[in-house]
């Protein structure tokens, strides 16, 4: 075939057929306006494939050196803009192996020598989605360290910890920002997890048997810096579990950042006051001057849901597919590489905002006394007493009524009231009453009170560097 007739290869896949594609079949089944992106991965796979077929004396030395020199040139075109890419030619693979033909002639075309597309795409994209998961490291470690710094320049502050959005116990704001450290931590795991299976070959599997040229699959592994190869060949070029994998982690990644999202909201808003966001992650009203819209966490909150239904489009995608590939699998690159977009996009300015985050400590503290946050220190109190925790916690109860009647908290409650719900009261209760004593008296691995925080904040940082 020549290079004009594979410019042309939409208008007839080979002799077999006997008219050409049609315009509309040509834009519906083309890719190249998306897949474009995968070029760097397309060529380092090439050349690696290349090479081996010189050293296995497939392809002879001046095949090798023209595929080479051919390649730089292309990688500079598609650098400078000066690329052409061409619908007809559907999709990265056929652009880049027609202009490789052009520049070095026949050697161009033996380098799809044992080969087939659907080994090279599964090759091309999990390459490409290895370096992503490097990147997305980075940017959860970011992420990671400004929630420290924000976490130890407050460990001190009081915030009202909430279970069914109700005032619960009062908790360090800093041991609040180390949970989603913690979030962000399991994320990066996960994506370390991934990446494994993600870096292995499935070049040399060819269109799904193999092939019968004596390739060594382990050398371009290697020059690829894969960890190994893919075992069957059926299942490379037919597996996406590792996209699927990644969009899952992507997806919790995300689901940690709205649920995140969400408490900004609520902080933000007149009804909390406890934080303000900077000006330059929010927004205005077109019509109510007075507004301060905390759109960043908002819009990352519904774009949870965006990656998320990328991952339910490509559990279904693979769900009734046969063995081996089939052209439904290239439905699997644009939910792929969006939910890669969206989830590097967030994470860098969401590293980036927190940094402009101001706590408004007064009224986290002043939210924490109106919910009758220290009873459980009270019933502890009363059980170091010698009280049945159960029966302490009747008892709490009662004196948090009588304390809800009468207007106050329950260190405002006098000692002689106190002791009318337990004898055993003394007058060092009041030191258990007080947000700062719960706070202070949370000391045990994981808990809240700052001595813990602070340790934990350097377990991190260490962990981070």
């Amino acid at each position: 075939m020549s290079s004009n007739q594979l410019d042309k290869k939409s208008e007839a896949w080979s002799a077999l057929f006997s008219e050409p594609m049609s315009d509309l079949v040509m834009r519906y089944t083309a890719s190249v306006f998306f897949d474009k992106r995968l070029w760097k991965a397309d060529i380092a796979g090439s050349l690696a494939h290349a090479d081996m077929l010189a050293a296995q004396g497939i392809i002879g030395a001046d095949d090798l050196t023209a595929i080479q020199q051919g390649m730089a040139q292309i990688t500079q075109e598609i650098e400078s803009g000066a690329f052409e890419w061409k619908l007809a030619l559907e999709d990265v693979h056929l652009n880049i192996e027609a202009r490789l033909t052009q520049l070095a002639g026949n050697a161009g075309k033996r380098l799809h020598t044992g080969r087939s597309r659907n080994d090279q795409v599964a090759t091309d994209v999990r390459l490409w989605l290895r370096d992503e998961i490097d990147l997305i490291g980075g940017l959860l470690s970011d992420l990671q360290k400004a929630l420290v710094e924000i976490a130890d320049r407050h460990v001190d502050v009081i915030l009202p910890g909430f279970t069914h959005l109700q005032v619960a116990q009062p908790v360090s704001f800093g041991h609040h920002m180390l949970a989603y450290v913690e979030m962000f931590a399991r994320d990066a795991e996960r994506f370390s997890d991934i990446r494994r299976r993600v870096n292995r070959l499935p070049l040399g599997a060819a269109a799904l048997a193999g092939t019968s040229y004596p390739l060594d699959r382990e050398r371009v592994a290697r020059t690829l810096g894969m960890e190994g190869v893919c075992q069957n060949s059926l299942d490379a070029v037919s597996d996406r579990d590792f996209a699927i994998e990644f969009t899952a982690a992507a997806s919790l990644a995300m689901i940690h950042i709205s649920r995140f999202s969400e408490e900004l909201v609520l902080w933000m808003s007149q009804s909390f006051g406890f934080i303000d966001i900077a000006d330059r992650f929010c927004t205005g009203s077109s019509i109510m001057p007075q507004k301060k819209n905390p759109d960043v966490p908002e819009l990352a909150r519904g774009k949870t849901g965006r990656v998320v239904g990328h991952l339910m489009g490509l559990i279904t995608l693979m769900k009734g597919q046969p063995l081996a590939y089939n052209k439904d699998n290239q439905e699997d690159k644009e939910p792929l590489f969006d939910t890669v977009d969206t989830l590097k996009d967030t994470l860098r300015i969401f590293a980036e905002m927190v940094g402009g985050i101001t706590v408004k400590a007064e009224a986290m503290e002043r939210a924490a006394l109106k919910g009758y946050a220290t009873a459980t220190d009270l019933a502890d109190y009363l059980v170091k007493k010698g009280l049945p925790f159960r029966d302490a916690h009747e008892t709490v109860a009662h004196a948090v009524k009588t304390a809800i009647q009468e207007g106050v908290d329950l260190s405002e409650l006098s000692l002689d009231v106190l002791k009318t719900f337990n004898p055993a009261i003394e007058q060092d209760v009041y030191a258990v009453l007080t947000l700062r004593g719960s706070l202070e008296a949370r000391n045990v691995l994981g808990g809240t009170s700052p001595v813990q925080v602070r340790a934990q904040i350097a377990r991190h940082r260490t962990r981070l560097v």
